[in-house]
């Protein structure tokens, strides 16, 4: 029984889906079963690098999502809409969906995958997180017999390209963030990826994965990589640490209650992901009785995307064939509840704090003080120059609660010797 796909999207993913479809060289057998019978694309007329009979593309995205052959609907076009709207149809229409659209999901999943436990049908989404890493069926499938404990990604490869730039080079965020814009590994609008949106749009989708519940986008905190200054870099690395962009969701009591942040970090140079760099990705998964394990590799990119897409294709072609009517339930993400999400106040963590001062007399032990009377317990307390005629001091913490450490700085920003609070990252 032959699979027919309808493809909504010949964008970078689109085009490098339908390449690797095409090419008969290493298919896998299933994947023979499948023919591309319609590809929504919003022009004809636009030159492209497959080749599709002209009976194939069409503008009509509707149409596909309706068209009674179509057994599988593959949305690559991103955005929110109309993407939201077609892979509801889909889903109504009896189609099965392979998705690469983080933001629908991370957003809409509710909606989605609601409509899909009610129609029957599979929503697959290997290719939304991570471009070619294979995480999302691992934490579905091989890892599901685990009790994960932490999950924590280098999940956004633009940040990481930055971060990685700047600590090699000792440049500007703005230098590295132009360049990187010229070259293509950043948005001419590179909002979603420096303010950290595009990684909380993947954490939330690996975390409800991990935890068993469905995630609230709006309870995941989020920070992104605007104030990560060179001077930042510089005083990291001499205190054994590098900084990255992670997105971590962590369980955090045994009546199941998580949190679920966003934040640039000081990460130990000898942690496995210190040394991710460049537009790579990392996903280190920490649970009982596996321990660590970490998926790595290409998080973007026609080849690497659509091979996740693929995979996902590929499943669905294997479960169509068995013939059951029964949904196969490694197949799901079909969670009902919520995840009870910790407040940011309640947390543990630790803190690396710049301070830039007037330069006078008794500031360290005036800091220190305030410090010790909100139960804020210290680590080093050193004064490492100065800037102009203002001192600057690096602060790092022990393990605090969120909200003592905040109380401190609303204190220590009254003070008349405080200039600024130029940066204030997490410590791993």
């Amino acid at each position: 029984m032959g699979v027919k796909l309808g493809i909504l999207g010949l964008g970078t993913v689109g085009t490098g889906t339908v390449q690797l479809l095409q090419n008969s060289g290493f298919r896998h057998p299933l994947l023979q079963l499948v023919e591309i019978s319609r590809v929504g694309v919003r022009s004809l007329d636009k030159p492209r690098a497959v080749t599709l009979p002209q009976t194939v593309l069409t503008t009509d995205l509707e149409a596909i999502v309706t068209l009674p052959e179509v057994d599988i609907v593959v949305e690559v076009m991103g955005g929110l809409e109309p993407a939201r709207s077609l892979i509801l149809k889909a889903i109504q229409n009896g189609k099965h969906v392979v998705t690469a659209n983080k933001a629908v999901i991370s957003r809409f999943g509710d909606e989605i995958f609601t409509a899909a436990n009610q129609a029957g049908v599979y929503v697959m989404l290997e290719a939304a997180v991570g471009g070619g890493i294979p995480v999302i069926q691992p934490l579905k499938q091989s890892l599901s017999v685990n009790q994960i404990h932490t999950i924590t990604g280098i999940i956004n490869g633009t940040t990481n390209y930055i971060l990685s730039r700047m600590q090699t080079e000792g440049s500007n965020f703005s230098d590295v963030l132009a360049d990187a814009q010229q070259l293509g590994y950043a948005e001419a609008d590179p909002t979603a990826d420096v303010d950290g949106l595009d990684a909380a749009d993947k954490i939330a989708i690996l975390a409800s994965l991990a935890f068993g519940g469905r995630i609230r986008l709006e309870e995941v905190y989020c920070e992104g990589i605007r104030q990560v200054s060179k001077t930042d870099i510089a005083y990291a690395e001499k205190l054994g640490f590098v900084i990255k962009l992670l997105a971590i969701g962590k369980r955090i009591s045994s009546s199941g209650a998580i949190s679920i942040t966003v934040q640039p970090t000081l990460v130990p140079k000898a942690h496995p992901l210190a040394s991710i760099n460049g537009v790579n990705n990392a996903i280190l998964v920490e649970g009982e009785p596996i321990g660590q394990v970490m998926f790595f590799g290409p998080g973007a990119g026609a080849g690497p995307t659509a091979s996740a897409v693929s995979s996902d294709i590929l499943n669905l072609v294997a479960a169509l064939q068995t013939g059951t009517s029964v949904p196969n339930p490694l197949l799901t993400c079909g969670h009902q509840d919520y995840c009870q999400i910790v407040p940011m106040a309640e947390l543990i963590t630790r803190f690396y704090t710049r301070f830039l001062t007037k330069d006078q007399p008794g500031v360290i032990g005036k800091l220190g003080t305030c410090f010790g009377n909100h139960a804020v317990s210290l680590e080093s307390i050193v004064q490492t120059g100065f800037q102009g005629e203002l001192a600057e001091i690096v602060v790092v913490t022990h393990d605090v609660r969120e909200g003592d450490f905040r109380q401190a700085l609303t204190e220590i920003r009254t003070f008349a010797e405080l200039e600024s609070i130029p940066s204030l990252l997490r410590v791993l």
